[in-house]
């Protein structure tokens, strides 16, 4: 076991090596910081582009999606038509699922977006309800939210892989000497209570509170591109009460699930964690909040959305 533990701290002493040559090459030879900030930044964009349209499809071809032919539903398409007047977005594919619950959503942008609806949205909602909902979405593509909070996400992992990366000629020697001095000891598993193990510990946990941050910011950003698309969906189709009735309609035929699916769907969470990484606010929030503007059109109370 000491034999191990010599070899493993050889180990991790060589890759810090490694690293620091590298860094050291690259320092030479890099750009000046300023060209060199924006081939990182670049690079995470482009990035997060190809994993956006990539992931795009692979979720499209999981879910066996199929168009709805405008013979199908011409008044749909009549109401939908009058959206696109109204509002900075290309005709998008319109495609039909068996999603496990009713719901809607959007993928891509304004440019070349798509609508993905539950069957059961057809059946379980009016013609003004339906328009509604797809307004929202719309509002989604027009303002290109999904693909803005996947650039969010690629440019923030580019940054940690570039701090660790930075890091690693004084992490490696520190896990390395926790390693081995666990093995020299006779118990492996106990290399986190060594002292380098501890201070390697409030490093990983310093990146864990950067990362509960950053999760939280992310899904008040996505609550609050929800409130953005519930406004504009109301702006353009002057009927607020219509998507209330969509959301508590939808809410009613939800079950709770746990799936790919899951963080697209609308609910009202319980308790304060929940709703903190809740990505859409509660559906009571939602509704008040629509049956308040159509009071604000209309200078009269509202009764409840039941």
């Amino acid at each position: 076991m000491a034999l191990v533990g010599l070899l493993l701290l050889l180990w991790y002493f060589g890759l810090a090596v490694a690293s620091y040559w590298v860094l050291s090459v690259l320092r030479v030879s890099a750009p000046d910081p300023g060209v060199t900030l924006l081939l990182l930044l670049g690079t995470a964009v482009v990035g997060g582009v190809l994993s956006y349209r990539l992931g795009t499809r692979q979720l499209l071809s999981r879910l066996e999606a199929v168009e709805l032919p405008r013979s199908h539903a011409p008044a749909f398409y009549r109401h939908l038509d009058r959206l696109e007047s109204r509002m900075d977005v290309d005709s998008p594919s319109v495609l039909i699922a068996r999603l496990p619950m009713p719901n809607a959503f959007a993928l891509g942008t304004g440019r070349n977006g798509v609508i993905v609806l539950d069957r059961s949205l057809l059946r379980l909602l009016s013609l003004d309800e339906l328009e509604a909902l797809v307004a929202h979405e719309l509002a989604h593509l027009e303002s290109h939210d999904a693909l803005v909070q996947t650039l969010a996400y690629s440019i923030f992992r580019t940054a940690a892989g570039l701090v660790f990366f930075l890091f690693a000629p004084l992490l490696l020697p520190i896990a390395g000497i926790a390693r081995s001095v666990a093995w020299m000891r006779g118990n492996p598993q106990s290399w986190s209570e060594t002292v380098f193990g501890r201070l390697l510990r409030v490093f990983e946990g310093g990146i864990l509170v950067a990362l509960v941050v950053l999760t939280l910011v992310a899904r008040a950003h996505s609550r609050r591109r929800e409130y953005a698309a519930d406004e504009r969906a109301t702006e353009v189709t002057g009927n607020p009460l219509a998507l209330a009735r969509a959301l508590r309609t939808i809410e009613r035929a939800s079950v709770p699930y746990q799936g790919l699916l899951a963080t697209l769907y609308v609910h009202t969470e319980a308790d304060t964690l929940s709703r903190l990484l809740a990505t859409h606010p509660s559906t009571d929030e939602r509704i008040d909040r629509l049956i308040d503007r159509e009071q604000t059109d209309h200078n009269e109370p509202m009764r409840p959305i039941e």
